[in-house]
């Protein structure tokens, strides 16, 4: 396990209502490292928050960390089923 998953882990288990359902994966290729982040049911709501601005800030942080190692570090919420009100493109589907 790596600084950058443990440091998304770290923010999301502070932020959801079910902190002990929160797993991140891990992996790493060519076009850099891909965080993939499944939540509890109903968190993700909290983790997009209003507007996507919660993800975003989420997103932002783990950019500073991959800039600091020379990498490119990308954020997925694997959500099965999202509410309507919810647009995919803010959660980066």
């Amino acid at each position: 396990m790596e600084q950058d998953q443990n440091l998304l882990e770290a923010i999301l288990r502070a932020i959801v209502t079910y902190p002990e359902q929160v797993e991140v994966s891990r992996h790493v290729d060519e076009m850099g490292v891909l965080l993939s982040v499944k939540l509890g049911e109903g968190d993700a709501g909290i983790v997009i928050g209003k507007d996507g601005r919660a993800i975003k800030a989420i997103r932002a942080v783990m950019n500073l960390v991959g800039r600091r190692n020379k990498a490119r570090i990308s954020v997925r919420l694997d959500v099965p089923d999202l509410p309507r009100s919810v647009r995919p493109e803010l959660i980066g589907l």
